[in-house]
């Protein structure tokens, strides 16, 4: 494992050849990399001094979120997550000596420090960008790229704390600071995500820009709807019924996002129900989790390189009728078996110029059922069952039969496992948040051949990490 240093501060010669290797791979590309850094002073004050080099800084952490692993493709957030709850199961054949222990529960460090280390270094260059951006005061378009990097700051965090738990809050990029931080309450982490997300939505316009500052229909860099959208998420999360609510209104009432009637639109990269998208142009023009799911036909899943294909558990969770189990999953048949895989991403090969899907971890959808959580909290039954109803609608089911609160909140549950399956984590955190994890991994658990504790809920961070920063403990449950 990386030491501290390397984890929220790594060299700059490192940071160099990392940017100059994905600026070239990624030379061509439409958005994320077509503007690369200048070469010299590359981690410097430097990097922030023009628009040009800011919109590439800001670039690189785009592309690491969804080229590093994090919320797309092999050993990312949804796949381990999927693995390690109820969604997806492990393809023993496949060997796979990382994935196996997060489908049978018996996680070590070695297992999950590497997300940990990850979204750490994509802070630290968020932090960078943020006080560089604040500091020049010659930028065009300095608030556009200023609420970008407190979206993305408050966007990662939100991740590292509901994979990890109490983490420490990193919010500068001086190394004698993050050396020694110690691990922060989740609830003051969530506080930091608040006021982040809030900064962006204050300083983002309604428009999309592209990477010169000019208004665009593509929506692959963050709006005034994404952090709206984003803090919607956090308000559910923290119990915050009311103001969830008013967040999640104010982008469904917006005419710009519509829930796509056709279930095979909503991933692509002209979906009107994307509130925010993560274009794959430098990979082949491939979303990762394409590749990393999908089975290729009459094939087994260790031929196609998957290490998880769907659970019993989810497939069994989708209603008689419901369009997402005929759109959303396919399956492979071979002699010995048939393999169901997620197939919400359809493109696992493509030599064409531009990606016709996008990477969508913000969508209308989610949205929808979060103000129906947050009604039905709110004891507005009927305003809950109506937003319920729109995805069951879409989805071809009929109206929910649920009518008591206590009802709704399970039916809603129920619709965001099978709305929002293999997507970023949601099935791992939905289980957690609502105090249902434990209850169901005691179920789920013995019928991977293992069994489950409770603090489990978390993971552990990396023994380096620890053996170097004195302040820093091991998640508890996990201390050797």
């Amino acid at each position: 494992m990386k030491k501290v240093q390397n984890k929220i501060t790594f060299s700059f010669r490192r940071l160099f050849w990392i940017l100059a290797i994905i600026t070239i791979i990624g030379s061509g590309c439409k958005k994320f990399l077509s503007i690369p850094l200048p070469t010299n002073n590359i981690a410097g004050v430097a990097v922030f001094t023009n628009d040009a080099s800011v919109v590439a800084a800001l670039n690189n952490v785009y592309s690491q979120i969804i080229t590093s692993d994090v919320l797309s493709g092999n050993g990312s957030i949804g796949q381990y997550s999927g693995l390690y709850t109820d969604e997806l199961t492990y393809e023993a054949s496949a060997n796979n000596t990382a994935i196996q222990p997060l489908y049978l529960n018996t996680v070590v460090s070695d297992n999950t420090g590497g997300m940990w280390t990850g979204i750490y270094n994509r802070i630290y260059s968020v932090n960078r960008a943020i006080e560089g951006i604040t500091t020049d005061s010659s930028l065009l378009h300095k608030n556009q790229w200023l609420g970008e990097a407190y979206f993305l700051r408050g966007f990662l965090y939100f991740y590292l704390t509901n994979l990890y738990g109490d983490v420490p809050l990193a919010t500068t990029s001086l190394y004698t600071t993050n050396n020694t931080l110690s691990r922060n309450p989740a609830a003051d982490v969530y506080k930091q995500i608040i006021s982040d997300l809030k900064q962006a939505q204050s300083l983002l316009t309604d428009d999309y820009i592209d990477l010169n500052g000019n208004q665009t229909t593509d929506r692959a860099r963050p709006n005034k709807a994404t952090a709206t959208a984003m803090l919607a998420r956090v308000y559910l999360y923290t119990k915050d019924y009311k103001d969830a609510e008013a967040q999640a209104d104010s982008v469904i009432s917006n005419s710009g996002y519509q829930l796509e009637s056709s279930l095979n639109n909503v991933f692509l990269s002209t979906s009107k129900e994307m509130i925010w998208g993560l274009d794959p142009s430098h990979l082949i023009n491939v979303v990762p989790d394409a590749p990393a799911y999908i089975v290729i036909a009459d094939t087994t899943p260790q031929a196609s390189q998957v290490n998880g294909v769907l659970s019993s558990n989810l497939l069994s969770a989708f209603e008689p009728g419901d369009q997402r189990r005929v759109n959303w999953v396919d399956s492979s048949t071979t002699s010995t078996a048939v393999y169901y895989y997620a197939y919400k991403y359809k493109v696992r090969t493509n030599i064409t110029a531009v990606s016709t899907e996008y990477l969508v971890p913000l969508r209308l959808a989610e949205q929808y059922l979060i103000r129906a959580e947050a009604r039905a909290y709110n004891n507005n039954l009927e305003g809950a069952k109506e937003d319920l109803d729109m995805v069951r609608t879409r989805a071809g089911l009929p109206n929910t039969t649920a009518s008591s609160q206590s009802a709704l909140l399970t039916a809603i549950l129920h619709e965001r496992q099978v709305e929002l399956f293999t997507e970023c984590g949601h099935r791992f955190f939905d289980l957690r948040r609502t105090g249902n994890l434990d209850k169901v991994m005691n179920v789920v658990s013995p019928q991977k051949g293992s069994s489950w504790q409770s603090f489990e809920q978390w993971w552990p961070i990396p023994t380096k990490d620890i053996q170097e920063d004195p302040n820093l403990t091991q998640t508890p449950g996990y201390q050797e």
